[in-house]
C-alpha cells in the first residue's frame, strides 16, 4: 500500500483506497442468534476485534496443533487452575490425545490430587477474616478455600507412593508423577490429570519441585526415613531436563500450549536453546529444533517486565520458536484463563467431534464399496 507524498510538512495528500481491492478482511457483527454452540460463538468472536478476536484466532491455532498428526504438543500450566476447577479440561486434552506432555507448577498438580481423591474446594465466606481462616484450617486461594485436610490427604497419597520407592532409584518429578498416576489408576474412580497422564503415557514435569506441596511431602518423607535410620531418597531435577529434551528430539514438529507463564513456560521453552548449546558448545550431533506452534493464555502485559508477559516474538530471538515467516503459527490471548481456556478448548473439541462424525459415514461408505467389489 503506497501513501501520498508529504507536502511541505503541512499534511499528506491522501489517495483513498478501496479496502476490498486491498484485500482487507472485513469484521462482522457478533450475532448471538446465530451462535448456537461454543464453536459458533468463538468463530464469531474471531471475526470481531480486541480480545474477542484473540480468542477466535487462538482456537484456530489449537485446532491446527490438534489436527497436525506430526505435532507433539506440550502444555504448560501455572496459576491456581486446579483450585479454579479447570483440571478436567486438561484431563480431556490428555484423554483425547491432543496434549502429549505437561510442564506444571507442583502446586497445581497437588491441588489436582485433591479432586482425584474425591475431595472438594469451596467458596470463601467473606465474613471470615484471614486470621480466622488460618485458625480453622482453611487456606485461601483468592476467592476459594483449600482445606488443610485436603492437603493431608495429598500427603498420604505421596507417602504411600514413596513407601514403595527403591532407595537406589533416583527420584525426579516425571517419575514421581508417573507413580502417583499409577496409584490413582489402581485406587480411585475419579478422573484427574495425573491419572489420565499415566493411562495415556503423558509425562508430567514439575521443574520447581521444591516450591510445592509435593516437594514438602517429599522432604518430610526423607526426614521420616532419617529418623528411622532408613536410606534417604535422592532427587535429581536434571533427570527431568534430559528426559524432556530426549522426548522432544524424537518429534517431527513441536507445539506449546501455555496457561499463565512462570517457570513451567520458560523451562519448556528453553528446550531450543539447550539443544543449540549442546550442538554449538558441546559439539553434539543433534538437530536444531524449535516450537512450530504456540498458544498462550495469560493476562499479564509486557510492561510489567515479567517473563509471563513476554510475547512469542521475543522468544523467536532466543531460538525458541520458528518465526512466522518460516511457518510458525502463534496465538496469544490476554484474558483470565478461567474464561479463555473453556471457550477455546470447548470450540476446538466441537470442531474435532464434528470432523470425526463426518468421517464415520465416509469410512462406512468406503468399506461398503470394498465389500461390494470383493463380491463381484
Amino acid at each position: 500500500m503506497k501513501h501520498g507524498n508529504h507536502m511541505g510538512g503541512e499534511g499528506i495528500e491522501r489517495k483513498l483506497h478501496d479496502p476490498v481491492e486491498d484485500r482487507l478482511t472485513p469484521l462482522e457483527p457478533l450475532d448471538l442468534a446465530r451462535s448456537r454452540s461454543v464453536d459458533a460463538l468463538v468463530r464469531a468472536m474471531g471475526r470481531t476485534a480486541f480480545t474477542g478476536r484473540q480468542v477466535g484466532e487462538a482456537a484456530d491455532v489449537l485446532e491446527a496443533m490438534a489436527r497436525d498428526k506430526d505435532c507433539f504438543v506440550v502444555m504448560t500450566l501455572a496459576g491456581a487452575m486446579t483450585v479454579a476447577k479447570q483440571g478436567l479440561i486438561v484431563t480431556e486434552l490428555i484423554d483425547r490425545g491432543i496434549v502429549k506432555a505437561i510442564v506444571s507448577t507442583g502446586a497445581l498438580m497437588a491441588h489436582g490430587l485433591v479432586e482425584a481423591t474425591g475431595r472438594a474446594h469451596f467458596r470463601v465466606n467473606p465474613d471470615f477474616k484471614d486470621e480466622e481462616l488460618y485458625e480453622a484450617g482453611y487456606n485461601r486461594v483468592y476467592d476459594t478455600i483449600e482445606p488443610e485436610q485436603n492437603l493431608d490427604d495429598v500427603e498420604r497419597v505421596v507417602f504411600q507412593v514413596l513407601q514403595g520407592w527403591e532407595p537406589q532409584e533416583v527420584v525426579c518429578s516425571w517419575k514421581l508423577n508417573l507413580a502417583i498416576g499409577k496409584h490413582l489408576h489402581e485406587t480411585v474412580k475419579e478422573r484427574g490429570i495425573l491419572k489420565s497422564a499415566y493411562e495415556k503415557g503423558v509425562p508430567v514435569f514439575v521443574p520447581a519441585f521444591t516450591d510445592s506441596e509435593l516437594g514438602l511431602d517429599f522432604a518430610l518423607d526423607n526426614r521420616v526415613r532419617a529418623r528411622e535410620n532408613k536410606p534417604r531418597l535422592r532427587y535429581d531435577p536434571f533427570e527431568d531436563l534430559e528426559h524432556f529434551a530426549a522426548t522432544l528430539l524424537k518429534q517431527k514438529r513441536l507445539g506449546i500450549f501455555t496457561i499463565g507463564g512462570g517457570v513451567p513456560r520458560n523451562w519448556a521453552q528453553q528446550f531450543g536453546p539447550f539443544i543449540e548449546l549442546r550442538r554449538r558448545r558441546g559439539g553434539e550431533d543433534v538437530p536444531l529444533k524449535r516450537y512450530h506452534y504456540g498458544l498462550r493464555i495469560c493476562p499479564e502485559p509486557v510492561y510489567w517486565g515479567g517473563l509471563s508477559g513476554s510475547p512469542y516474538t521475543e522468544a523467536v530471538s532466543w531460538g525458541k520458536f520458528v518465526p512466522p515467516a518460516e511457518g510458525g503459527k502463534f496465538g496469544e490471548v490476554f484474558v483470565d484463563a478461567t474464561v479463555g481456556l473453556p471457550l477455546i478448548v470447548g470450540a476446538v473439541l466441537e470442531r474435532l467431534d464434528k470432523g470425526a462424525a463426518k468421517a464415520e459415514p465416509e469410512k462406512a461408505a468406503v468399506s461398503r464399496g470394498r465389500k461390494a467389489l470383493s463380491r463381484k
